[in-house]
Protein backbone atom coordinates (compact mmCIF):
# COMPACT_ATOMS: atom_id res chain seq x y z
CA UNK A 1 0.00 0.00 0.00
CA UNK A 2 2.62 2.30 0.96
CA UNK A 3 4.82 2.21 -2.13
CA UNK A 4 2.44 2.69 -4.52
CA UNK A 5 1.43 5.55 -2.37
CA UNK A 6 4.18 6.96 -2.34
CA UNK A 7 4.82 6.60 -6.15
CA UNK A 8 1.91 8.24 -6.78
CA UNK A 9 2.79 11.42 -4.88
CA UNK A 10 5.89 11.66 -6.84
CA UNK A 11 3.88 11.38 -9.90
CA UNK A 12 1.49 14.12 -8.42
CA UNK A 13 4.50 16.41 -7.67
CA UNK A 14 6.01 15.73 -11.33
CA UNK A 15 2.74 16.68 -12.72
CA UNK A 16 2.47 20.02 -10.76
CA UNK A 17 6.01 21.33 -11.63
CA UNK A 18 5.29 20.49 -15.04
CA UNK A 19 1.94 21.69 -15.87
CA UNK A 20 1.68 24.89 -13.69
CA UNK A 21 1.70 28.20 -15.35
CA UNK A 22 4.05 30.61 -14.12
CA UNK A 23 1.67 32.82 -12.68
CA UNK A 24 -2.14 33.33 -13.29
CA UNK A 25 -3.11 35.97 -15.73
CA UNK A 26 -6.47 36.66 -16.77
CA UNK A 27 -6.15 35.22 -20.42
CA UNK A 28 -8.71 37.41 -22.07
CA UNK A 29 -9.21 40.52 -20.02
CA UNK A 30 -12.01 43.03 -21.66
CA UNK A 31 -12.99 46.58 -20.02
CA UNK A 32 -15.67 48.65 -20.25
CA UNK A 33 -16.91 51.94 -19.59
CA UNK A 34 -21.09 53.12 -20.09
CA UNK A 35 -22.26 56.20 -20.12
CA UNK A 36 -26.45 55.90 -20.10
CA UNK A 37 -28.16 59.42 -21.07
CA UNK A 38 -31.26 60.09 -21.79
CA UNK A 39 -32.16 58.40 -25.00
CA UNK A 40 -28.32 57.57 -25.94
CA UNK A 41 -25.24 55.26 -24.49
CA UNK A 42 -21.99 55.57 -25.02
CA UNK A 43 -19.93 52.30 -24.56
CA UNK A 44 -15.84 52.76 -24.64
CA UNK A 45 -14.60 49.20 -25.00
CA UNK A 46 -11.30 48.10 -24.74
CA UNK A 47 -10.48 43.98 -25.83
CA UNK A 48 -8.13 41.76 -26.81
CA UNK A 49 -7.15 42.82 -30.19
CA UNK A 50 -7.60 39.10 -31.57
CA UNK A 51 -10.77 38.80 -30.63
CA UNK A 52 -11.12 41.10 -33.80
CA UNK A 53 -8.12 40.45 -35.41
CA UNK A 54 -9.43 40.35 -39.71
CA UNK A 55 -9.68 44.00 -39.21
CA UNK A 56 -5.78 44.27 -37.88
CA UNK A 57 -4.77 44.73 -41.55
CA UNK A 58 -0.79 45.85 -40.33
CA UNK A 59 -0.71 43.39 -37.52
CA UNK A 60 0.58 46.17 -35.26
CA UNK A 61 -1.95 44.47 -32.53
CA UNK A 62 -3.92 47.63 -32.09
CA UNK A 63 -6.83 48.63 -34.47
CA UNK A 64 -6.51 52.48 -35.92
CA UNK A 65 -9.42 54.60 -36.64
CA UNK A 66 -8.70 54.08 -40.80
CA UNK A 67 -8.60 49.90 -39.67
CA UNK A 68 -11.84 50.63 -37.82
CA UNK A 69 -13.36 52.51 -40.88
CA UNK A 70 -12.60 50.15 -43.37
CA UNK A 71 -13.88 47.22 -41.23
CA UNK A 72 -17.31 48.85 -40.60
CA UNK A 73 -19.20 46.09 -42.02
CA UNK A 74 -17.70 43.25 -40.79
CA UNK A 75 -16.93 44.80 -36.99
CA UNK A 76 -20.59 45.54 -37.01
CA UNK A 77 -21.84 42.22 -37.58
CA UNK A 78 -19.55 40.24 -35.44
CA UNK A 79 -20.07 42.58 -32.38
CA UNK A 80 -23.66 43.38 -33.01
CA UNK A 81 -24.07 39.35 -32.53
CA UNK A 82 -21.68 39.29 -29.32
CA UNK A 83 -22.43 42.37 -27.73
CA UNK A 84 -26.34 43.46 -27.33
CA UNK A 85 -27.46 46.46 -25.33
CA UNK A 86 -30.95 46.86 -25.26
CA UNK A 87 -33.84 48.93 -23.79
CA UNK A 88 -37.50 48.15 -21.92
CA UNK A 89 -38.84 47.00 -24.84
CA UNK A 90 -36.09 45.21 -26.08
CA UNK A 91 -34.63 47.46 -28.43
CA UNK A 92 -31.44 47.55 -29.82
CA UNK A 93 -31.52 50.75 -31.98
CA UNK A 94 -29.16 52.62 -33.92
CA UNK A 95 -25.48 52.48 -33.29
CA UNK A 96 -21.76 53.23 -34.56
CA UNK A 97 -18.30 52.23 -33.51
CA UNK A 98 -14.97 53.98 -34.36
CA UNK A 99 -11.80 53.51 -32.40
CA UNK A 100 -10.43 55.74 -29.93
CA UNK A 101 -7.54 56.16 -27.56
CA UNK A 102 -6.87 53.03 -25.36
CA UNK A 103 -7.04 54.16 -22.02
CA UNK A 104 -4.33 54.06 -19.20
CA UNK A 105 -6.06 51.67 -17.24
CA UNK A 106 -5.53 48.92 -19.34
CA UNK A 107 -1.95 47.12 -19.59
CA UNK A 108 -0.72 47.61 -23.56
CA UNK A 109 -0.03 43.66 -23.36
CA UNK A 110 -1.38 41.25 -20.64
CA UNK A 111 0.03 37.71 -21.09
CA UNK A 112 0.81 38.63 -24.41
CA UNK A 113 -2.08 40.11 -25.47
CA UNK A 114 -2.29 43.20 -27.15
CA UNK A 115 -5.53 45.59 -26.98
CA UNK A 116 -7.64 47.71 -28.74
CA UNK A 117 -9.91 50.12 -27.31
CA UNK A 118 -13.39 51.04 -29.70
CA UNK A 119 -16.91 53.50 -28.54
CA UNK A 120 -20.05 51.95 -29.51
CA UNK A 121 -22.41 54.75 -29.62
CA UNK A 122 -26.03 53.65 -29.09
CA UNK A 123 -29.07 55.59 -29.86
CA UNK A 124 -33.04 55.42 -29.59
CA UNK A 125 -36.54 56.99 -30.65
CA UNK A 126 -37.59 57.05 -26.78
CA UNK A 127 -36.66 57.50 -23.59
CA UNK A 128 -34.56 55.04 -21.87
CA UNK A 129 -36.16 53.61 -18.70
CA UNK A 130 -33.86 50.42 -18.74
CA UNK A 131 -31.33 48.63 -20.13
CA UNK A 132 -29.85 45.46 -20.21
CA UNK A 133 -26.57 44.60 -21.46
CA UNK A 134 -25.75 41.31 -22.99
CA UNK A 135 -21.78 40.70 -23.77
CA UNK A 136 -20.53 37.17 -25.36
CA UNK A 137 -17.63 38.72 -27.22
CA UNK A 138 -15.05 36.05 -25.49
CA UNK A 139 -12.23 34.13 -26.51
CA UNK A 140 -13.39 30.33 -26.93
CA UNK A 141 -9.93 29.14 -26.65
CA UNK A 142 -9.26 31.21 -22.96
CA UNK A 143 -11.68 29.45 -19.80
CA UNK A 144 -10.61 32.78 -17.80
CA UNK A 145 -12.38 35.14 -20.37
CA UNK A 146 -13.91 38.12 -18.63
CA UNK A 147 -15.25 41.43 -19.15
CA UNK A 148 -15.59 44.12 -16.03
CA UNK A 149 -17.59 47.13 -16.87
CA UNK A 150 -18.57 50.13 -15.14
CA UNK A 151 -21.99 51.43 -15.73
CA UNK A 152 -22.86 55.34 -14.82
CA UNK A 153 -26.86 56.27 -14.89
CA UNK A 154 -27.29 59.87 -13.11
CA UNK A 155 -24.66 59.55 -10.98
CA UNK A 156 -24.64 56.75 -9.99
CA UNK A 157 -22.57 54.00 -11.03
CA UNK A 158 -21.99 50.04 -10.65
CA UNK A 159 -19.17 47.76 -11.62
CA UNK A 160 -20.24 44.00 -13.21
CA UNK A 161 -18.20 41.19 -14.15
CA UNK A 162 -19.38 39.95 -17.26
CA UNK A 163 -18.15 36.15 -17.75
CA UNK A 164 -18.95 33.05 -20.57
CA UNK A 165 -21.76 31.61 -17.55
CA UNK A 166 -22.76 35.06 -16.65
CA UNK A 167 -23.21 37.16 -19.42
CA UNK A 168 -26.28 39.62 -18.71
CA UNK A 169 -26.96 42.16 -16.05
CA UNK A 170 -29.12 45.27 -15.96
CA UNK A 171 -27.33 48.48 -15.74
CA UNK A 172 -30.35 50.72 -14.11
CA UNK A 173 -31.89 50.00 -11.40
CA UNK A 174 -29.97 47.38 -10.67
CA UNK A 175 -29.86 45.24 -7.29
CA UNK A 176 -26.60 45.32 -5.44
CA UNK A 177 -26.65 41.32 -5.31
CA UNK A 178 -25.46 42.08 -8.96
CA UNK A 179 -21.97 44.16 -8.64
CA UNK A 180 -21.66 41.33 -5.10
CA UNK A 181 -22.22 38.50 -6.44
CA UNK A 182 -20.51 38.84 -9.67
CA UNK A 183 -17.05 40.25 -7.95
CA UNK A 184 -17.11 37.40 -5.50
CA UNK A 185 -16.93 34.84 -8.23
CA UNK A 186 -14.10 36.97 -9.71
CA UNK A 187 -12.27 36.48 -5.81
CA UNK A 188 -12.96 32.73 -6.11
CA UNK A 189 -11.90 32.22 -9.36
CA UNK A 190 -8.52 34.57 -8.74
CA UNK A 191 -7.16 32.14 -6.01
CA UNK A 192 -8.25 28.89 -7.52
CA UNK A 193 -6.22 29.63 -10.40
CA UNK A 194 -3.58 31.61 -8.64
CA UNK A 195 -1.40 28.18 -8.31
CA UNK A 196 1.14 30.33 -6.61
CA UNK A 197 -0.87 31.14 -3.56
CA UNK A 198 -2.07 27.40 -3.46
CA UNK A 199 0.91 26.25 -3.43
CA UNK A 200 1.92 28.21 -0.83
CA UNK A 201 -1.20 27.12 1.27
CA UNK A 202 -0.28 23.30 1.02
CA UNK A 203 3.98 24.15 1.71
CA UNK A 204 2.20 25.40 5.29
CA UNK A 205 -0.34 22.87 6.25
CA UNK A 206 2.38 20.00 5.44
CA UNK A 207 3.83 20.37 8.59
CA UNK A 208 0.77 20.56 10.66
CA UNK A 209 -2.40 18.58 10.82
CA UNK A 210 -4.07 19.72 13.62
CA UNK A 211 -7.45 21.75 13.88
CA UNK A 212 -4.89 24.66 16.15
CA UNK A 213 -2.54 24.66 13.72
CA UNK A 214 -4.97 25.16 10.43
CA UNK A 215 -6.75 28.36 12.74
CA UNK A 216 -3.78 29.99 13.16
CA UNK A 217 -2.61 29.51 9.76
CA UNK A 218 -5.46 30.41 8.25
CA UNK A 219 -6.32 33.94 10.26
CA UNK A 220 -2.91 34.71 9.91
CA UNK A 221 -3.19 34.95 6.12
CA UNK A 222 -6.67 35.97 5.41
CA UNK A 223 -5.64 39.35 7.87
CA UNK A 224 -2.61 39.83 6.50
CA UNK A 225 -3.48 39.88 2.65
CA UNK A 226 -6.95 41.39 3.41
CA UNK A 227 -5.02 44.65 4.90
CA UNK A 228 -2.56 44.65 1.22
CA UNK A 229 -5.39 43.99 -0.74
CA UNK A 230 -7.22 46.81 0.22
CA UNK A 231 -4.34 48.88 0.70
CA UNK A 232 -3.07 48.22 -2.68
CA UNK A 233 -6.60 48.87 -4.53
CA UNK A 234 -6.70 52.42 -2.83
CA UNK A 235 -3.46 53.07 -3.97
CA UNK A 236 -2.38 53.72 -0.78
CA UNK A 237 0.68 51.22 -1.30
CA UNK A 238 2.51 50.04 -4.35
CA UNK A 239 5.16 48.17 -5.73
CA UNK A 240 6.40 47.11 -8.31
CA UNK A 241 4.34 44.00 -9.79
CA UNK A 242 7.69 42.49 -11.20
CA UNK A 243 8.86 42.50 -7.42
CA UNK A 244 5.65 41.63 -5.66
CA UNK A 245 5.35 38.62 -7.60
CA UNK A 246 9.24 37.51 -7.53
CA UNK A 247 8.76 37.85 -3.76
CA UNK A 248 5.98 35.55 -3.21
CA UNK A 249 7.49 32.80 -5.41
CA UNK A 250 10.41 33.50 -2.92
CA UNK A 251 8.25 32.96 -0.22
CA UNK A 252 7.01 29.87 -1.60
CA UNK A 253 10.61 28.59 -1.45
CA UNK A 254 11.18 29.97 2.12
CA UNK A 255 8.83 28.04 3.49
CA UNK A 256 8.93 24.70 1.66
CA UNK A 257 12.97 24.76 2.85
CA UNK A 258 11.71 25.70 6.50
CA UNK A 259 9.94 22.17 6.25
CA UNK A 260 13.20 20.55 5.49
CA UNK A 261 15.16 21.43 9.02
CA UNK A 262 12.86 23.21 11.49
CA UNK A 263 11.99 21.02 13.89
CA UNK A 264 9.33 23.54 15.41
CA UNK A 265 6.45 25.46 13.75
CA UNK A 266 5.01 27.34 16.78
CA UNK A 267 6.03 30.68 14.99
CA UNK A 268 4.24 29.55 11.67
CA UNK A 269 1.51 31.92 12.29
CA UNK A 270 3.42 35.18 12.22
CA UNK A 271 5.75 34.17 9.14
CA UNK A 272 2.60 33.70 7.59
CA UNK A 273 1.44 36.95 8.35
CA UNK A 274 4.76 38.32 7.07
CA UNK A 275 4.31 36.51 3.78
CA UNK A 276 0.61 37.39 3.24
CA UNK A 277 0.87 40.77 2.97
CA UNK A 278 2.60 40.36 0.19
CA UNK A 279 0.08 37.72 -1.40
CA UNK A 280 -2.47 40.24 -0.97
CA UNK A 281 -0.57 42.93 -3.19
CA UNK A 282 -0.70 39.95 -5.62
CA UNK A 283 -4.17 39.40 -5.22
CA UNK A 284 -5.03 43.52 -5.79
CA UNK A 285 -3.22 43.08 -9.64
CA UNK A 286 -6.50 41.97 -11.36
CA UNK A 287 -8.60 44.72 -9.47
CA UNK A 288 -6.04 47.41 -10.04
CA UNK A 289 -5.83 46.83 -14.00
CA UNK A 290 -9.08 48.32 -13.96
CA UNK A 291 -10.50 52.01 -12.42
CA UNK A 292 -13.79 50.79 -10.47
CA UNK A 293 -15.42 54.24 -9.39
CA UNK A 294 -15.20 54.97 -5.51
CA UNK A 295 -18.98 55.03 -5.40
CA UNK A 296 -18.82 51.14 -5.65
CA UNK A 297 -15.14 50.56 -4.98
CA UNK A 298 -16.21 49.34 -1.07
CA UNK A 299 -18.69 46.97 -2.70
CA UNK A 300 -16.14 45.64 -5.26
CA UNK A 301 -13.31 45.41 -2.99
CA UNK A 302 -15.41 43.41 -0.04
CA UNK A 303 -17.08 40.98 -2.53
CA UNK A 304 -14.06 40.25 -4.17
CA UNK A 305 -12.45 39.53 -1.11
CA UNK A 306 -14.93 37.47 0.37
CA UNK A 307 -14.77 35.48 -2.85
CA UNK A 308 -10.98 35.12 -2.00
CA UNK A 309 -11.46 34.06 1.13
CA UNK A 310 -14.53 31.52 -0.05
CA UNK A 311 -11.93 30.03 -2.19
CA UNK A 312 -9.14 29.98 0.33
CA UNK A 313 -10.75 28.01 2.76
CA UNK A 314 -11.88 25.30 -0.10
CA UNK A 315 -8.64 25.06 -0.66
CA UNK A 316 -7.38 24.96 2.92
CA UNK A 317 -10.29 22.20 3.54
CA UNK A 318 -9.31 19.74 0.84
CA UNK A 319 -5.49 20.11 1.38
CA UNK A 320 -6.02 19.58 4.94
CA UNK A 321 -7.72 16.34 5.52
CA UNK A 322 -6.19 15.33 2.26
CA UNK A 323 -2.96 15.37 4.09
CA UNK A 324 -4.15 13.80 7.12
CA UNK A 325 -5.48 10.90 5.47
CA UNK A 326 -1.90 10.54 3.89
CA UNK A 327 -0.19 10.98 7.15
CA UNK A 328 -2.74 8.28 8.24
CA UNK A 329 -1.78 5.63 5.64
CA UNK A 330 1.72 6.48 6.28
CA UNK A 331 1.28 4.78 9.59
CA UNK A 332 5.51 4.75 10.32
CA UNK A 333 7.55 8.03 11.36
CA UNK A 334 10.19 7.03 8.43
CA UNK A 335 7.56 6.94 5.78
CA UNK A 336 5.80 10.34 6.59
CA UNK A 337 9.64 12.10 7.28
CA UNK A 338 9.63 10.78 3.58
CA UNK A 339 6.70 12.01 2.06
CA UNK A 340 7.19 15.72 3.35
CA UNK A 341 10.72 16.13 2.31
CA UNK A 342 9.52 14.89 -1.29
CA UNK A 343 6.47 17.22 -1.44
CA UNK A 344 8.67 19.87 0.25
CA UNK A 345 11.54 19.44 -2.27
CA UNK A 346 8.92 19.43 -5.39
CA UNK A 347 7.41 22.90 -4.25
CA UNK A 348 11.07 24.40 -3.83
CA UNK A 349 11.84 23.21 -7.27
CA UNK A 350 8.40 24.89 -8.95
CA UNK A 351 8.98 28.00 -6.57
CA UNK A 352 12.55 28.41 -8.33
CA UNK A 353 10.99 28.24 -11.52
CA UNK A 354 8.73 30.81 -10.72
CA UNK A 355 11.44 33.47 -9.24
CA UNK A 356 13.73 33.19 -12.20
CA UNK A 357 10.58 33.24 -14.83
CA UNK A 358 9.23 36.16 -13.02
CA UNK A 359 12.90 37.88 -12.07
CA UNK A 360 13.89 37.13 -16.05
CA UNK A 361 10.10 38.35 -17.95
CA UNK A 362 10.10 34.65 -19.12
CA UNK A 363 7.27 33.56 -20.65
Amino acid sequence: MRKPLLQFAIALLLVLCTAFPSQAHWADLAVGDIRIGAQEAAFDLTIPTGLVGFADDNQDGKLSGEEVDRHQTELKKQMGEKIVLFNQKGEVGEWEIRAINQPSNIPSANNGTSHSSLGLQYKWPGAIEALTLRYKLFSPDASASRCLVTAAYQGKSQSLVFTPAQSEFNLIDRPLWQQVSSFAALGIEHILIGYDHILFLISLLLVGTNLKYLLKIVTAFTVSHSVTLSLAVLDVVSLPSQFVECAIALSIVYVAVENLWRKSFDHRWMLTFGFGLLHGLGFAGVLKEIQIPRSSLFASLASFNIGVEIGQVAIVLVCFFLLKLINKLLDRDQWRLYFHRLASGGIIVMGMVWLVERAFAIG
